[in-house]
Protein backbone atom coordinates (compact mmCIF):
# COMPACT_ATOMS: atom_id res chain seq x y z
CA UNK A 1 0.00 0.00 0.00
CA UNK A 2 1.10 3.60 -1.16
CA UNK A 3 1.84 5.90 1.89
CA UNK A 4 -0.43 8.61 -0.26
CA UNK A 5 -2.97 5.91 -0.16
CA UNK A 6 -2.58 4.42 3.28
CA UNK A 7 -3.03 8.70 4.15
CA UNK A 8 -6.03 9.43 2.05
CA UNK A 9 -7.59 6.20 3.44
CA UNK A 10 -7.21 7.38 7.13
CA UNK A 11 -9.06 10.69 6.87
CA UNK A 12 -11.65 9.50 4.18
CA UNK A 13 -12.20 6.72 7.10
CA UNK A 14 -12.15 9.28 9.75
CA UNK A 15 -14.74 11.46 7.93
CA UNK A 16 -17.04 7.92 7.84
CA UNK A 17 -16.35 7.10 11.37
CA UNK A 18 -17.41 10.34 12.33
CA UNK A 19 -20.08 10.32 10.50
CA UNK A 20 -21.80 6.75 11.32
CA UNK A 21 -19.94 6.17 14.53
CA UNK A 22 -22.69 7.51 16.64
CA UNK A 23 -25.60 5.78 15.71
CA UNK A 24 -23.67 2.22 16.61
CA UNK A 25 -26.17 1.86 19.72
CA UNK A 26 -29.31 1.90 20.45
CA UNK A 27 -30.12 1.33 23.98
CA UNK A 28 -32.27 3.81 26.27
CA UNK A 29 -29.42 3.18 29.40
CA UNK A 30 -27.70 5.69 27.09
CA UNK A 31 -29.93 8.82 27.81
CA UNK A 32 -27.82 8.90 31.23
CA UNK A 33 -24.74 11.05 31.65
CA UNK A 34 -22.28 10.57 28.89
CA UNK A 35 -23.55 7.61 27.54
CA UNK A 36 -22.09 4.27 27.17
CA UNK A 37 -18.52 4.38 27.70
CA UNK A 38 -15.70 2.50 25.20
CA UNK A 39 -12.85 1.05 26.03
CA UNK A 40 -10.31 1.23 22.97
CA UNK A 41 -10.43 -2.28 22.38
CA UNK A 42 -10.03 -3.43 18.77
CA UNK A 43 -12.03 -6.15 17.09
CA UNK A 44 -8.84 -8.46 18.09
CA UNK A 45 -9.09 -7.71 21.78
CA UNK A 46 -13.48 -7.90 21.85
CA UNK A 47 -12.87 -11.88 20.71
CA UNK A 48 -10.46 -11.69 23.84
CA UNK A 49 -13.37 -10.37 25.80
CA UNK A 50 -11.62 -7.27 26.04
CA UNK A 51 -8.42 -7.37 27.76
CA UNK A 52 -5.47 -4.98 26.30
CA UNK A 53 -3.91 -3.60 29.31
CA UNK A 54 -0.94 -5.88 29.53
CA UNK A 55 -0.50 -7.39 26.00
CA UNK A 56 1.94 -6.15 22.99
CA UNK A 57 2.66 -7.37 19.33
CA UNK A 58 4.34 -5.78 16.71
CA UNK A 59 1.62 -7.31 14.60
CA UNK A 60 -1.79 -5.69 16.42
CA UNK A 61 -2.30 -2.41 17.66
CA UNK A 62 -3.22 -1.70 21.09
CA UNK A 63 -4.70 1.32 22.27
CA UNK A 64 -5.91 0.45 25.48
CA UNK A 65 -1.92 0.38 26.90
CA UNK A 66 0.15 3.12 24.74
CA UNK A 67 3.73 1.50 26.48
CA UNK A 68 2.67 -1.48 23.76
CA UNK A 69 3.52 1.09 20.92
CA UNK A 70 7.39 -0.20 21.63
CA UNK A 71 7.09 -3.37 20.53
CA UNK A 72 6.73 -2.41 16.55
CA UNK A 73 10.05 -3.33 14.94
CA UNK A 74 11.90 -0.56 12.55
CA UNK A 75 10.44 -2.17 9.38
CA UNK A 76 7.01 -2.23 10.29
CA UNK A 77 3.59 -0.57 9.46
CA UNK A 78 0.10 -1.35 10.71
CA UNK A 79 -2.93 -0.28 9.91
CA UNK A 80 -5.91 -1.09 11.89
CA UNK A 81 -9.88 -0.52 11.23
CA UNK A 82 -12.82 -2.31 12.06
CA UNK A 83 -16.85 -2.12 12.29
CA UNK A 84 -19.92 -3.54 13.96
CA UNK A 85 -23.10 -4.73 13.37
CA UNK A 86 -25.37 -5.42 16.57
CA UNK A 87 -28.76 -7.19 17.47
CA UNK A 88 -30.72 -5.89 20.27
CA UNK A 89 -33.33 -7.58 21.84
CA UNK A 90 -35.04 -5.64 25.09
CA UNK A 91 -37.65 -6.36 27.69
CA UNK A 92 -39.81 -4.51 29.74
CA UNK A 93 -40.62 -6.67 32.97
CA UNK A 94 -43.81 -4.02 34.81
CA UNK A 95 -44.88 -3.69 30.82
CA UNK A 96 -43.69 -7.07 29.80
CA UNK A 97 -43.27 -4.60 26.19
CA UNK A 98 -40.64 -5.97 23.83
CA UNK A 99 -38.48 -4.84 20.88
CA UNK A 100 -35.52 -5.25 18.97
CA UNK A 101 -33.22 -3.43 16.68
CA UNK A 102 -30.05 -3.72 14.39
CA UNK A 103 -27.25 -1.30 14.20
CA UNK A 104 -24.28 -0.81 12.54
CA UNK A 105 -21.50 1.29 12.77
CA UNK A 106 -17.75 1.88 11.62
CA UNK A 107 -15.72 1.90 14.87
CA UNK A 108 -12.38 2.54 15.15
CA UNK A 109 -9.73 3.24 12.94
CA UNK A 110 -5.60 2.96 14.27
CA UNK A 111 -2.37 3.68 12.69
CA UNK A 112 1.19 2.80 14.22
CA UNK A 113 4.81 3.07 13.12
CA UNK A 114 8.34 3.17 14.34
CA UNK A 115 9.83 6.22 15.46
CA UNK A 116 13.06 4.16 16.41
CA UNK A 117 15.04 1.11 17.02
CA UNK A 118 13.54 0.94 20.64
CA UNK A 119 9.83 3.36 19.81
CA UNK A 120 6.84 3.28 18.75
CA UNK A 121 4.03 5.85 17.92
CA UNK A 122 0.36 5.43 17.19
CA UNK A 123 -2.29 7.85 16.21
CA UNK A 124 -6.59 7.28 15.41
CA UNK A 125 -9.71 7.88 15.80
CA UNK A 126 -12.00 6.34 18.58
CA UNK A 127 -15.02 6.42 20.45
CA UNK A 128 -15.31 7.66 23.90
CA UNK A 129 -19.18 7.67 24.57
CA UNK A 130 -22.25 7.13 22.83
CA UNK A 131 -25.54 7.61 22.74
CA UNK A 132 -28.75 6.56 20.49
CA UNK A 133 -32.34 5.23 22.09
CA UNK A 134 -35.87 5.77 20.93
CA UNK A 135 -39.09 4.84 22.89
CA UNK A 136 -42.24 6.46 24.27
CA UNK A 137 -45.06 6.83 27.09
CA UNK A 138 -48.35 7.59 27.82
CA UNK A 139 -48.19 10.71 29.85
CA UNK A 140 -51.89 10.13 31.60
CA UNK A 141 -55.65 8.74 30.59
CA UNK A 142 -56.69 11.49 28.03
CA UNK A 143 -53.21 13.63 28.39
CA UNK A 144 -51.19 13.01 25.64
CA UNK A 145 -48.43 11.09 24.86
CA UNK A 146 -44.08 11.34 25.34
CA UNK A 147 -41.59 10.20 22.98
CA UNK A 148 -38.15 10.41 23.88
CA UNK A 149 -35.00 9.78 21.05
CA UNK A 150 -31.32 10.56 21.87
CA UNK A 151 -28.09 10.69 19.18
CA UNK A 152 -24.43 11.49 19.30
CA UNK A 153 -21.66 10.54 20.87
CA UNK A 154 -18.08 11.72 22.25
CA UNK A 155 -14.92 10.83 19.86
CA UNK A 156 -11.21 10.90 20.38
CA UNK A 157 -8.48 11.68 18.09
CA UNK A 158 -5.27 10.77 19.99
CA UNK A 159 -1.60 10.79 19.19
CA UNK A 160 0.72 8.47 21.17
CA UNK A 161 4.16 7.70 21.85
CA UNK A 162 6.07 4.74 23.36
CA UNK A 163 9.60 4.02 25.09
CA UNK A 164 11.79 1.47 26.21
CA UNK A 165 14.59 2.62 28.36
CA UNK A 166 15.59 -0.93 28.88
CA UNK A 167 14.79 -4.57 28.17
CA UNK A 168 11.58 -5.61 29.38
CA UNK A 169 10.52 -2.41 30.65
CA UNK A 170 8.03 0.38 27.93
CA UNK A 171 6.73 3.88 28.90
CA UNK A 172 4.14 5.43 26.99
CA UNK A 173 1.10 8.14 26.46
CA UNK A 174 -1.74 9.35 24.28
CA UNK A 175 -2.66 12.45 24.47
CA UNK A 176 -6.56 12.71 22.78
CA UNK A 177 -8.79 15.57 21.63
CA UNK A 178 -12.32 15.00 22.65
CA UNK A 179 -14.80 16.46 20.54
CA UNK A 180 -19.07 15.57 19.48
CA UNK A 181 -22.20 16.32 20.81
CA UNK A 182 -24.95 14.26 22.26
CA UNK A 183 -28.66 15.07 21.68
CA UNK A 184 -31.70 14.26 24.18
CA UNK A 185 -34.65 15.21 22.47
CA UNK A 186 -38.11 14.79 24.91
CA UNK A 187 -41.61 15.04 22.51
CA UNK A 188 -45.03 15.90 24.41
CA UNK A 189 -47.76 15.66 22.28
CA UNK A 190 -51.11 16.74 24.10
CA UNK A 191 -54.43 15.15 24.01
CA UNK A 192 -55.08 18.15 21.08
CA UNK A 193 -52.68 17.49 19.17
CA UNK A 194 -50.08 20.16 20.46
CA UNK A 195 -46.68 19.07 20.47
CA UNK A 196 -43.12 20.41 21.96
CA UNK A 197 -39.70 19.64 21.83
CA UNK A 198 -37.46 19.80 24.75
CA UNK A 199 -33.77 19.26 23.68
CA UNK A 200 -30.65 19.04 25.48
CA UNK A 201 -27.76 19.46 23.55
CA UNK A 202 -23.98 18.71 25.36
CA UNK A 203 -21.26 19.75 23.74
CA UNK A 204 -17.27 18.73 24.50
CA UNK A 205 -14.07 20.24 23.29
CA UNK A 206 -11.58 19.02 25.40
CA UNK A 207 -8.49 16.84 25.95
CA UNK A 208 -7.48 13.88 27.71
CA UNK A 209 -4.12 11.92 28.76
CA UNK A 210 -3.74 8.23 29.11
CA UNK A 211 -0.22 7.28 30.86
CA UNK A 212 0.77 3.23 30.67
CA UNK A 213 3.53 1.36 31.80
CA UNK A 214 4.90 -2.86 30.37
CA UNK A 215 7.26 -4.67 32.10
CA UNK A 216 7.79 -7.98 30.24
CA UNK A 217 10.11 -11.54 31.77
CA UNK A 218 10.93 -14.10 29.90
CA UNK A 219 11.98 -17.80 31.77
CA UNK A 220 12.75 -21.20 30.32
CA UNK A 221 13.11 -19.66 26.90
CA UNK A 222 9.70 -19.82 25.42
CA UNK A 223 7.89 -18.18 28.16
CA UNK A 224 6.74 -14.68 28.92
CA UNK A 225 4.78 -13.24 31.54
CA UNK A 226 3.79 -9.18 31.37
CA UNK A 227 2.07 -6.45 33.56
CA UNK A 228 1.08 -3.81 32.48
CA UNK A 229 -1.15 -0.29 33.82
CA UNK A 230 -2.74 1.96 32.89
CA UNK A 231 -3.44 5.48 34.14
CA UNK A 232 -5.63 8.25 32.91
CA UNK A 233 -6.29 11.82 34.98
CA UNK A 234 -9.85 12.93 36.14
CA UNK A 235 -10.33 16.85 34.83
CA UNK A 236 -13.04 18.95 34.43
CA UNK A 237 -14.77 19.03 30.72
CA UNK A 238 -14.97 22.55 29.05
CA UNK A 239 -17.05 22.61 26.26
CA UNK A 240 -21.53 24.21 26.54
CA UNK A 241 -24.74 22.17 27.49
CA UNK A 242 -27.96 24.18 27.04
CA UNK A 243 -31.82 23.25 27.00
CA UNK A 244 -33.65 24.03 24.28
CA UNK A 245 -38.12 24.22 23.91
CA UNK A 246 -39.88 24.08 20.69
CA UNK A 247 -43.47 24.62 19.71
CA UNK A 248 -43.86 22.19 17.17
CA UNK A 249 -47.35 22.37 15.85
CA UNK A 250 -47.12 25.57 16.06
CA UNK A 251 -48.58 27.37 13.56
CA UNK A 252 -47.40 30.84 14.12
CA UNK A 253 -43.82 31.61 13.55
CA UNK A 254 -42.71 31.50 17.63
CA UNK A 255 -39.12 31.29 18.63
CA UNK A 256 -37.08 28.68 20.56
CA UNK A 257 -36.99 28.96 24.15
CA UNK A 258 -33.73 28.76 25.66
CA UNK A 259 -34.66 26.78 28.94
CA UNK A 260 -30.76 26.68 30.39
CA UNK A 261 -27.08 27.83 29.07
CA UNK A 262 -24.39 26.81 30.85
CA UNK A 263 -20.39 26.12 30.52
CA UNK A 264 -19.14 22.67 31.62
CA UNK A 265 -15.78 23.76 32.94
CA UNK A 266 -16.06 23.25 36.82
CA UNK A 267 -20.01 21.87 36.73
CA UNK A 268 -19.07 18.89 34.14
CA UNK A 269 -16.50 16.11 34.62
CA UNK A 270 -14.49 12.78 34.00
CA UNK A 271 -12.47 10.52 36.56
CA UNK A 272 -9.57 9.00 37.26
CA UNK A 273 -9.37 5.42 35.43
CA UNK A 274 -6.76 2.86 36.93
CA UNK A 275 -6.10 -0.18 34.99
CA UNK A 276 -3.76 -3.04 35.41
CA UNK A 277 -3.48 -6.68 33.93
CA UNK A 278 -1.53 -9.47 33.63
CA UNK A 279 -0.56 -11.40 30.34
CA UNK A 280 0.74 -14.91 30.17
CA UNK A 281 2.11 -16.18 26.99
CA UNK A 282 3.98 -19.34 25.46
CA UNK A 283 6.03 -19.78 22.61
CA UNK A 284 3.75 -17.19 19.83
CA UNK A 285 0.72 -19.77 20.64
CA UNK A 286 -1.10 -19.32 23.44
CA UNK A 287 -1.85 -16.08 25.38
CA UNK A 288 -3.84 -15.86 28.43
CA UNK A 289 -4.97 -12.49 30.03
CA UNK A 290 -6.90 -11.00 32.60
CA UNK A 291 -7.49 -7.22 33.08
CA UNK A 292 -9.08 -5.13 35.94
CA UNK A 293 -10.10 -1.82 35.55
CA UNK A 294 -11.76 0.96 38.16
CA UNK A 295 -13.38 4.45 37.88
CA UNK A 296 -14.64 6.44 40.68
CA UNK A 297 -17.78 8.28 38.98
CA UNK A 298 -19.41 8.70 42.26
CA UNK A 299 -16.83 11.58 42.27
CA UNK A 300 -17.46 12.95 38.88
CA UNK A 301 -19.64 16.32 38.41
CA UNK A 302 -22.70 16.45 36.50
CA UNK A 303 -25.10 19.48 36.37
CA UNK A 304 -28.84 19.25 35.81
CA UNK A 305 -30.37 22.09 33.73
CA UNK A 306 -32.61 24.33 35.16
CA UNK A 307 -36.08 23.82 33.65
CA UNK A 308 -35.11 20.64 31.93
CA UNK A 309 -34.40 18.40 34.65
CA UNK A 310 -35.58 17.79 38.01
CA UNK A 311 -32.80 16.22 40.12
CA UNK A 312 -29.06 15.69 39.86
CA UNK A 313 -27.98 12.79 37.97
CA UNK A 314 -25.99 9.93 40.56
CA UNK A 315 -23.38 7.86 39.25
CA UNK A 316 -21.45 5.07 40.90
CA UNK A 317 -17.84 3.75 40.68
CA UNK A 318 -17.27 1.94 37.65
CA UNK A 319 -15.41 -1.54 37.70
CA UNK A 320 -14.72 -3.97 34.96
CA UNK A 321 -13.37 -7.86 35.20
CA UNK A 322 -12.06 -8.71 31.38
CA UNK A 323 -10.42 -12.55 31.01
CA UNK A 324 -9.08 -13.37 27.41
CA UNK A 325 -7.37 -16.71 25.84
CA UNK A 326 -5.93 -16.63 22.47
CA UNK A 327 -4.12 -20.08 20.67
CA UNK A 328 -2.56 -20.11 17.36
CA UNK A 329 -1.83 -24.25 17.15
CA UNK A 330 1.18 -23.97 14.81
CA UNK A 331 2.25 -20.30 13.60
CA UNK A 332 3.81 -21.38 10.61
CA UNK A 333 2.11 -24.08 9.82
CA UNK A 334 -0.73 -24.84 7.48
CA UNK A 335 -3.69 -22.16 6.91
CA UNK A 336 -5.78 -23.81 9.64
CA UNK A 337 -3.10 -24.09 12.28
CA UNK A 338 -2.05 -20.27 11.42
CA UNK A 339 -5.55 -18.93 12.42
CA UNK A 340 -5.58 -17.26 15.98
CA UNK A 341 -8.08 -18.82 18.26
CA UNK A 342 -9.44 -16.64 20.50
CA UNK A 343 -12.13 -16.33 23.34
CA UNK A 344 -13.17 -13.80 26.38
CA UNK A 345 -15.50 -12.99 28.96
CA UNK A 346 -16.16 -9.72 30.94
CA UNK A 347 -17.79 -8.93 33.95
CA UNK A 348 -19.05 -4.56 34.03
CA UNK A 349 -20.80 -2.84 37.36
CA UNK A 350 -21.56 0.53 35.30
CA UNK A 351 -21.46 3.90 36.35
CA UNK A 352 -24.92 4.64 35.29
CA UNK A 353 -27.15 4.88 37.74
CA UNK A 354 -31.78 4.71 37.66
CA UNK A 355 -33.42 5.96 40.78
CA UNK A 356 -30.71 3.55 42.87
CA UNK A 357 -30.46 0.68 40.77
CA UNK A 358 -27.37 0.05 39.60
CA UNK A 359 -26.57 -1.01 35.22
CA UNK A 360 -24.58 -3.91 34.81
CA UNK A 361 -23.64 -6.06 32.17
CA UNK A 362 -21.70 -8.99 31.11
CA UNK A 363 -20.73 -10.71 28.10
CA UNK A 364 -18.44 -13.69 26.22
CA UNK A 365 -17.35 -13.78 23.30
CA UNK A 366 -14.86 -15.80 20.48
CA UNK A 367 -12.80 -14.63 17.75
CA UNK A 368 -10.71 -15.67 14.69
CA UNK A 369 -7.44 -14.14 13.29
CA UNK A 370 -7.68 -14.99 9.70
CA UNK A 371 -4.16 -14.52 7.75
CA UNK A 372 -4.86 -12.93 4.76
CA UNK A 373 -3.68 -15.51 1.10
CA UNK A 374 -2.55 -13.11 -0.79
CA UNK A 375 1.30 -12.89 -0.81
CA UNK A 376 1.91 -9.03 -0.79
CA UNK A 377 0.52 -9.24 2.56
CA UNK A 378 1.14 -12.56 4.42
CA UNK A 379 1.58 -10.85 7.91
CA UNK A 380 -1.73 -9.09 7.53
CA UNK A 381 -4.87 -10.60 9.28
CA UNK A 382 -8.37 -10.28 8.98
CA UNK A 383 -9.87 -10.26 12.64
CA UNK A 384 -13.40 -11.66 13.18
CA UNK A 385 -15.30 -11.50 16.72
CA UNK A 386 -18.71 -12.88 18.09
CA UNK A 387 -19.86 -11.64 21.23
CA UNK A 388 -23.08 -11.85 23.49
CA UNK A 389 -23.69 -8.94 26.05
CA UNK A 390 -26.71 -8.80 28.68
CA UNK A 391 -27.53 -5.24 30.48
CA UNK A 392 -29.72 -4.84 33.30
CA UNK A 393 -30.51 -2.38 36.12
CA UNK A 394 -30.39 -4.07 39.54
CA UNK A 395 -32.10 -4.58 42.24
CA UNK A 396 -34.69 -3.75 40.07
CA UNK A 397 -34.89 -4.81 36.67
CA UNK A 398 -36.09 -2.06 34.72
CA UNK A 399 -35.03 -2.88 30.99
CA UNK A 400 -33.43 -6.19 30.24
CA UNK A 401 -31.43 -6.38 26.92
CA UNK A 402 -29.52 -8.59 25.12
CA UNK A 403 -27.26 -8.33 22.08
CA UNK A 404 -25.21 -9.96 19.42
CA UNK A 405 -22.62 -8.29 17.87
CA UNK A 406 -20.05 -9.60 14.96
CA UNK A 407 -17.53 -7.29 14.08
CA UNK A 408 -14.76 -7.43 11.46
CA UNK A 409 -11.22 -5.83 11.70
CA UNK A 410 -8.89 -5.68 8.83
CA UNK A 411 -5.10 -5.10 10.04
CA UNK A 412 -2.75 -3.98 7.09
CA UNK A 413 0.95 -5.27 8.76
CA UNK A 414 3.34 -3.90 5.84
CA UNK A 415 6.91 -3.85 5.57
CA UNK A 416 6.64 0.04 5.10
CA UNK A 417 10.64 0.72 5.61
CA UNK A 418 11.77 -2.69 3.87
CA UNK A 419 14.03 -1.86 0.72
CA UNK A 420 14.63 -5.21 -1.42
CA UNK A 421 17.89 -5.99 -2.98
CA UNK A 422 18.38 -5.84 -6.77
CA UNK A 423 20.91 -8.53 -8.25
Amino acid sequence: MKISKLIATFFVASAALMAVAQNGINTPYSRLGYGILSDNVTSAQRGMGGVGYAMNSGRQINVMNPASYAAIDTLTFLFDMGGSLRQTWSYEPESKASGKNLQGSLDYITMQFPLGRYMGGSAGLLPYAQTGYSFGDVVGDELGTTSRQGSGGINQLYLGVAGRPFKGFTVGANIAYLFGNTINDNYVTTAAEEQSLFERVLKVTDYKLDLGVQYSYKFKSRHRLTAGIVYSPGKSLHGKTYGVKYLVSSTESVKPDTLDYTKLTGKFSIPDTWGVGLNYEFDDRLQVEGDFTYQPWSKAKYKPLEGFESETQAFADRWKINLGVQFSPRPRGNYLQRIQYRAGAFYTHDYLMIQGNNVKEYGASIGFGLPTANSLMLRSVVNLSFEYRHRQASPQALIKEDCFMVTLGINFNEMWFFQSKIH
